[in-house]
This record gives structure tokens, C-alpha cells and sequence, in this order.
């Protein structure tokens, strides 16, 4: 950099030219805002500078060796012999004093030239606007043109421009688009609206084009009036005008309503699966189009929602009369693909709510009486058709029906569980085919109604409803309830087989196991907890039982079965559903259920104390095993005669000695029916062990004393063992006619007469070497049967009574109807007992307690009943 000294006075024009010009530049944008014309400069431009006085006012510091210095450099006009180059060079000369600027040759610029600038200008921007409507490139570089819509918006003339700018649009829009755009729309309006969205997209390119050369306008000035739109806004109004208000189609039909109805057809093709006439890039660009001209929802929106609701009303006319599957798969498929247009092809939110409105009303609300039968929603749950009440359950539940669906579904389920319940001819398999009905249930419910817990609760007052009919219960000829009674017999089932026992159909599926183990249960893959599962919706088929008196009844009298012939398959099972019943009906309830086991607790350990106490030449080849027994807790039994063979009724006179000396007062009564054996018999095959009842022990005993060949008559059988006809007849035929024969009837045939011979099959043969022939006394006669459902009544009747009489001493005084009324409070967790039954027991003549007597006659006990201490 050259210092100041160094500098002479052409170095001085020399650096500061370029300054000047900058600062002449910036004098000539100014001069185009102040409405000056902007001419070149090509005069010669310099710099004079006063040295003197620079040098004067360099002296003024002090330093004036250095100011020599300068003034000998200056006044020599050489160049500087040393150049520094560590300091940047700069025209900043603080010391120099204030500058003068010297403009030679300067020539004003006239006002002459600035119209011709400006006429110019507008001529090219017009021209412009003429290239562009043609189509063609325009002849001035849009850099120029740029720099004169600018000029001419600095120079005032903006508002002129724009609406100069505006009537070209308008015109070209009207006079030469419009023309060539009805000629160009065709007969249909699909042709019409593919040619309006064609121009459309050729207008939004010249537009484009349009905004980017009169940019200057539209951000300086059309930005800040408010009056005024934007450019992209005027060309897409013009636009939009042009189509709607202005424009007339072929059919002398406005374009606008040509477009419209063209988007609809285009619906219409997709709805009708017709895909030669439909075209989704076109209703796609025409939708935009629509939103961008702002008409979508005035125009479109309402013509299409009511196309619409034609179609749909159409469509569930047509399809109302097929089946409720067919029915619900093509509402739901509907309802899906209007669903999916409206997102693939950008319509509005508001319209894609309205559209589903709309099917929803006419599809589903107005045909809820398709949707809700109960014949048709009995088919699907027969079919086991999940896909389709999952859809209907959904379609319900989108017009906030899906709790309408509870009335038919109950109705299903209580026709179903009546037609079970009172099927006589399947009774043993009551209880199976409830549960397969309630698991299909729940499983429709978990699947199909999302869990839904009003459904739970629909199906528990329905199983509750039809369990507890007494028309169910009736056609049994009995007064009790019969499912109580199958679901003990079902529970002695499982605890007896096991998992066995159970049905394919009620085995647990993948989604019951994953449940278990979220629930922290064990996993249904394990036997335990299957079975303890299988017993767990046996139960709950018992809780929809409102008397429990019939299946505590039935269940006391298997599981004494199981008991006493040792058939239980498990002992845990057992135990684990005595905890189930104590929780689910209390301590009353299972009293003497949990006293039975302790009966054979300590049963158990009086064998262990009588085999002690016996001597070592009391040892025989038979092993005794006595169960005694409280006869409170246990099911009463018959008495039945049986004449036993001689060494077994010796052991047993020695136990009941040694029973009767270490208890006494104590009387033991044999139970003979409930007895069983293991007999071991000798056949030509071998040696097999043979688990017989007591009396199919007695009558094989009596073929050791007859020779090989030789045969016993029935009347032989009944003198050696003294049975009556019903329990011989049984037991013989679990011998002879049953699957395993050891003994050979004459002549043969299925039942067991009085004149028949029995030999022993010598020749029996098994690949098992103990066999389990079928014991009888597990099976239950009719007569039993009946003889327990009158007990129970019996039962019920005492209950009745004592209820009566606990309300009278705590009431004193009481209506009859509210006694009436707390006496089935009182007893319907026992059993459900007619309304006659009670009168009869409140009325009955010799009233039962003597000390409480109806206040008036039967004729005229309505009013009320009295107890006096």
C-alpha cells in the first residue's frame, strides 16, 4: 500500500476513479427512484486535489520531516521507492481533510429519453404478455424485462401495470382459451373435464411463467394492497371464472357443471368396477383443481353426496334381499372402498365424514331390522361365521348400534340352551353341548365383539334365564333342575377320567393358553391346570344354577363313589375342587363333602391299627380294607341281602369286634353294594387279575367249586347268594353279556333270564393282565335317580319351613305376601320353589310348628300371619 507521501496527483485520480464510479453507481439507482432518467457515463473522470493544503494540514500535526518529505516527493512526481505492503490499502486519509469530487464532461440527461426509456419498456412487457398467450418464448431476455416492470413500478406507474397486466390475462382467457377449450371438451362430461384440467395445467405453466417476470409487482406492490389480489390468486380467479360463469359447453351446458358432474361419473366408473372408462389421475388432478379454485365445496361437495346417497340407497335395495352374510360382506367392502377413494384421492375430510354419514344411515341405521334378526344372526353363529360378526358387530358399531345386537344375540342363546336343556334324547350329553355352546360364545365375543363385557353380561342372564325355566326342567317329569344334575354327573366325570374324559371340542386352543400365562395361571399345556381349567367352566355353568340343593345332592353322591372305590383320577383335582365349591357357596355347602374326606383319613388309620393288632397266624391270603363311614355326611345307601362267602365273612365278624372294643358304643352297618374286589382267576391263557364289585366277586367264587364243564343255573346263583332279581340280573350281565366275558351264558343273547346256564370261559383271554370289567354299582338306576330328586324335594319342602318359621319370630307380625316374598329370598339359593308349594306350607292343616298358626283361614289368609310368644 502507498502511503501519503508517495502519492502524486495522477496516483490520487488513479486510486480514487474506482471509488468515484461506485459512488456514481449508487447516485444512478437513486436517480431512477427520484423518477431521473439513467444514462451511461463515459466522460473521463478525475480527482484534484489541493497538495498545499494537504501538506499545510499535514504540517499542523507537528511531524515536518515527514511533510518535507512529501512535498519533495510530490513536487518530483516520481514514484515511491519503497511500497508497504503489511498495511491494506485504503482511501481513508483522516488527516487529508474533506474531498472534492470533479464530474468532467458530464452530460444531463434529458426528459425526452426517459419516455422513450419507458415507452420502450412497456412495449417489451406487452409484447411479452404476447409471446407467452401464444406460447412462445419471449424476444426480450426476461432479465430486461424484470429490470423494467421494476422501473416502471419505481417510476409510479404499478397500479397502470397491473391492470393493464389484468385485462391481457381476461382477454387472452376469453377470446382465445375459452373458444378452443369448448371446442376441444367433447360430448361427455368426463371429455369435458379431462379438456378443463388439461387448459388448466397449460394456463398454470403460462402464469407461472407470468408471476416470475412481473415479480416486482406482485411483492411491492400487490403484496401491500389489500384490495388487490396476488398474481397467483388473479390467475387462478380469471381461470375459474373463465370455466364457470363464462363458459358454455357443447350442449350449451356450462363448463363448471360439466366438470362437476364429469368428477362423479368418474365415481360412478370406480363404483361399477368399470375400469375402461375410469381414470384416477384425472379425478386426482381434478379434485386439486376444484381446491385450488376454491369451489370444492360448493360445487362438487354436495352433487357428489347426493350421487351418492342414490347409489348407496340403490345398493342396499338390491342386496337387502340376500343373506345377512352376503349382506354384511358387501356393505363392509362398501364402506371400505369409499373409505380408501377418499384418501387416495385427496378429498376433504368434511366430505369423506359426510359420505360415511350418509352410508351409515342408509346402509346400516335404516336397515338395522336386516342386521338385527335373530334368524339371521342364529345362521351366522351356527356357521360359526367369526369374519362376519366381527364385520357386523363393526358396522353396528360405527352408527353406536352394536348394544342393539344384545336382543337377538340372547334370543339365540336361549333358544339354543332351551332346545339342550330339554333334549331328552341326548341328556347325557347335556352338559358338553352347553359348554361347547358357551365356548363358541365366548369365543365369538373375545373375536368378534372386541371383548365387549356387554355381551358377557347378556350371555350370563340368558344362560341364567334358560338353566333355571321350569319349562326346561319339566319335560323330565321332575320339578328340580335337571342341569344341576348333569353338571355333577360331568364333574364325576373329569375327576374320575381326567383329562381323558374330556371332549376334543373343549380342549383349550393357543390364544386360552397365551391368556393363562398373561393371567399368571399355568399354562393350559400342562394337565393340571387343563383339568383344573375344565372343571373351572364346569363351575361356571353351576353358578347360572339358582338351587344348588340338586347338584350338592348328585356331586355328594358321586364323589362318594369315587371315594369308596378309589376311582378318583386325582387326589389334588379332587381337593382343589372342594376349595371351589367352599368359596363359590361357603362352608354349609361343602361341610360334609370336606367330613367324608376326613371319614377316610382316619379310616385309613384304623386299617393300619387293626392289621397291627392281628397276629402272625391270623395272616390269610386275603387283604381286607374297611372304610368306615359317619352316616351323617355320606349319602344314605340301601340295605341290600347278600350272602357272603365263609372266610369273608369271618374277617369281617374280626373287625367288627376289634372296632366295637376300641369304640364303644359304636354299631357298625355294612354297605355290601359298595363294595369291591380283586379276584384272581386261572385261565388257559394265564392268570389274570380281575376288578369286580363285591357281588361279581361272590357269584365268580361260587364257579371254584364246579368241575370243568359243569355249570350253575340262575336259580343256583340267587340261593348261594341270596341277591334279588334287579341286583343278580345286573350282575350277571356285567359278566356274561358286557365286553369282558368270563363267564359263557346259555343260550346267548343280551339280557339275562330266569331260565339261563352260566359257565366259566376258561378260555377269556386279554392282553392286559388286570382288567377292569364295568363295576355296576357306578352306574345309577332310575329308581335311584328318583329317589335322590325326591329327597331333594323333601329336602326343599323342610327348608321352606324352617324359613317360615325363622321370618315369623324375628317379624312377629307380617303380610302375607311379604312373607311369601322373604321366603323365596331366603330359600333361592337352594332351590327355586313354586309359589303354591310356599302357601301350601304356610297353610298347610295340621300346621307343622305347632306354635305358629295362620291368623285366619285358608280362604281369607291374604291379609296377614301372626307368631305369639
Amino acid at each position: 500500500m502507498q502511503s501519503p507521501g508517495d502519492l502524486s496527483d495522477d496516483n490520487i485520480a488513479n486510486h480514487s476513479r474506482p471509488t468515484l464510479k461506485r459512488k456514481l453507481n449508487d447516485n444512478q439507482i437513486n436517480s431512477v427512484g427520484s423518477k431521473e432518467t439513467r444514462q451511461p457515463i463515459s466522460a473521463p473522470i478525475s480527482a484534484s486535489l489541493n497538495a498545499s493544503k494537504r501538506l499545510k494540514t499535514s504540517q499542523s500535526t507537528g511531524n515536518l520531516g515527514r511533510s518535507a518529505d512529501m512535498s519533495k516527493t510530490l513536487g518530483l512526481g516520481s514514484r515511491p521507492k519503497v511500497i508497504d505492503l503489511t498495511r491494506p490499502p485504503s482511501n481513508f486519509q483522516p488527516h487529508a481533510g474533506a474531498k472534492r469530487l470533479v464530474i468532467k464532461n458530464l452530460r444531463p440527461t434529458s426528459t425526452k429519453s426517459v419516455d422513450e426509456y419507458y415507452g420502450r419498456t412497456w412495449s417489451e412487457l406487452d409484447a411479452a404478455l404476447t409471446s407467452v398467450f401464444n406460447k412462445r418464448p419471449p424476444s426480450t431476455p426476461l432479465g430486461v424485462l424484470c429490470r423494467g416492470v421494476e422501473a416502471t413500478c419505481r417510476r409510479g406507474q404499478a397500479e397502470k401495470l397491473f391492470l393493464h397486466l389484468k385485462d391481457r390475462c381476461k382477454g387472452y382467457l376469453e377470446k382465445q382459451l375459452l373458444p378452443e377449450l369448448e371446442k376441444q371438451s367433447g360430448t361427455s362430461n368426463v371429455d369435458a373435464l379431462r379438456a378443463v384440467q388439461r387448459f388448466w395445467v397449460a394456463w398454470n405453466e403460462q402464469s407461472t411463467l407470468l408471476r416470475s417476470i412481473f415479480s416486482y409487482l406482485d411483492r411491492s406492490y400487490l403484496l401491500n394492497v389489500k384490495d388487490l389480489p396476488q398474481l397467483e390468486d388473479l390467475g387462478i380467479q380469471q381461470y375459474r371464472h373463465t370455466i364457470f360463469t363464462k363458459s358454455k359447453g357443447n350442449g350449451r351446458q356450462n363448463l363448471g357443471a360439466k366438470v362437476v358432474q364429469g368428477m362423479c361419473d368418474l365415481v360412478s366408473y370406480d363404483r361399477a368396477s368399470q375400469e375402461e372408462l375410469f381414470d384416477s389421475n384425472l379425478l386426482k388432478d381434478s379434485i386439486l383443481m376444484l381446491h385450488i379454485f376454491g369451489v370444492y365445496g360448493k360445487s362438487f361437495e354436495p352433487q357428489f353426496l347426493q350421487q351418492s346417497a342414490r347409489y348407496f340407497t340403490t345398493f342396499a335395495k338390491e342386496r337387502s334381499n340376500s343373506l345377512l352374510r352376503n349382506y354384511i360382506s358387501a356393505v363392509h367392502n362398501l364402506l371400505a372402498r369409499e373409505a380408501l377413494r377418499a384418501d387416495t384421492y385427496n378429498f376433504d375430510s368434511t366430505t369423506k365424514r359426510s359420505l360415511l354419514d350418509s352410508a351409515h344411515r342408509i346402509l346400516i341405521e335404516e336397515k338395522s331390522s336386516l342386521l338385527l334378526d335373530p334368524k339371521g344372526l342364529a345362521t351366522l353363529i351356527e356357521d360359526n361365521a367369526m369374519d362376519s360378526m366381527k364385520a357386523l358387530y363393526n358396522l353396528l358399531t360405527l352408527s353406536k348400534m352394536q348394544l342393539k345386537l344384545k336382543e337377538p344375540f340372547e334370543i339365540y342363546i336361549k333358544t339354543a340352551g332351551a332346545a339342550i336343556v330339554s333334549d331328552k334324547e341326548k341328556v347325557d350329553e347335556m352338559v358338553v353341548r352347553l359348554l361347547e355352546l358357551k365356548k363358541s360364545l365366548d369365543k365369538i365375543i373375545r373375536d368378534s365383539f372386541e371383548k365387549d363385557e356387554a355381551f358377557s353380561y347378556s350371555l350370563r342372564e340368558a344362560f341364567g334365564n334358560f338353566i333355571n325355566d321350569k319349562k326346561n326342567t319339566l319335560a323330565y317329569g321332575t320339578s328340580n333342575s335337571k342341569v344341576g344334575e348333569m353338571i355333577a354327573k360331568y364333574m364325576d366325570s373329569l375327576l374320575r377320567g381326567g383329562l381323558k374324559a374330556v371332549p376334543r371340542s373343549l380342549a383349550s386352543d393357543t390364544k386360552d393358553r397365551d391368556a393363562a400365562e398373561k393371567q399368571g395361571l399355568a399354562s393350559t399345556g400342562d394337565e393340571d391346570a387343563e383339568l383344573d381349567r375344565q372343571l373351572e367352566q364346569g363351575l361356571e355353568l353351576f353358578r347360572f344354577i339358582e338351587g344348588k340343593d340338586v347338584f350338592e345332592a348328585f356331586y355328594k353322591k358321586d364323589l362318594a363313589r369315587r371315594l369308596l372305590m378309589a376311582r378318583s383320577a386325582s387326589q389334588d383335582a379332587e381337593r382343589n375342587m372342594l376349595a371351589k365349591l367352599k368359596i363359590e357357596c361357603g362352608f354349609a355347602f361343602t361341610h360334609n363333602l370336606e367330613q367324608m374326606f376326613k371319614d377316610q383319613e382316619i379310616a385309613r388309620d384304623e386299617m393300619v391299627a387293626y392289621k397291627q393288632s392281628l397276629s402272625n397266624t391270623s395272616k390269610t391270603t386275603m387283604d381286607l380294607q374297611v372304610s368306615v363311614l359317619s352316616a351323617a355326611a355320606w349319602p344314605t345307601y340301601p340295605d341290600v341281602t347278600v350272602k357272603l362267602p365263609p372266610e369273608v365273612s369271618k374277617h369281617l365278624e374280626k373287625y367288627d369286634r376289634h372296632y366295637k372294643h376300641k369304640h364303644t358304643g359304636r354299631r357298625l352297618t355294612w354297605k355290601h353294594a359298595l363294595a369291591h374286589s380283586i379276584v384272581k382267576a386261572q385261565f388257559k391263557k394265564g392268570p389274570k387279575e380281575l376288578l369286580v364289585s363285591a357281588f361279581q366277586a361272590i357269584v365268580l367264587v361260587l364257579f371254584n367249586d364246579i368241575a370243568e364243564g359243569g355249570n350253575l343255573s340262575y336259580k343256583d346263583i340267587q340261593d348261594s347268594t341270596g341277591l334279588v332279581d334287579a341286583e343278580l340280573e345286573r350282575t350277571l350281565q356285567s359278566l356274561a353279556c358286557a365286553k369282558f366275558r368270563v363267564l359263557t351264558k346259555h343260550p346267548k343273547g343280551r339280557e339275562v333270564n330266569h331260565d339261563d346256564t352260566f359257565t366259566a370261559n376258561l378260555a377269556f383271554t386279554d392282553p392286559k393282565y388286570r382288567i377292569k370289567i364295568n363295576q355296576i354299582q357306578l352306574k345309577e338306576t332310575k329308581e335311584e335317580n328318583q329317589e335322590t330328586h325326591e329327597r331333594v324335594h323333601q329336602d326343599r319342602q323342610y327348608e321352606t319351613q324352617a324359613a317360615i318359621v325363622r321370618i315369623m319370630k324375628s317379624r312377629k307380625t307380617i303380610t302375607h305376601a311379604n312373607l311369601v316374598a322373604e321366603v323365596i329370598e331366603q330359600t333361592k339359593k337352594r332351590g327355586a320353589i313354586e309359589l303354591g308349594e310356599i302357601k301350601q306350607n304356610i297353610d298347610s292343616e295340621p300346621f307343622p310348628f305347632p306354635f305358629l298358626a295362620p291368623l285366619s283361614s285358608p280362604a281369607t289368609h291374604a291379609n296377614e300371619s301372626r307368631i305369639d310368644r
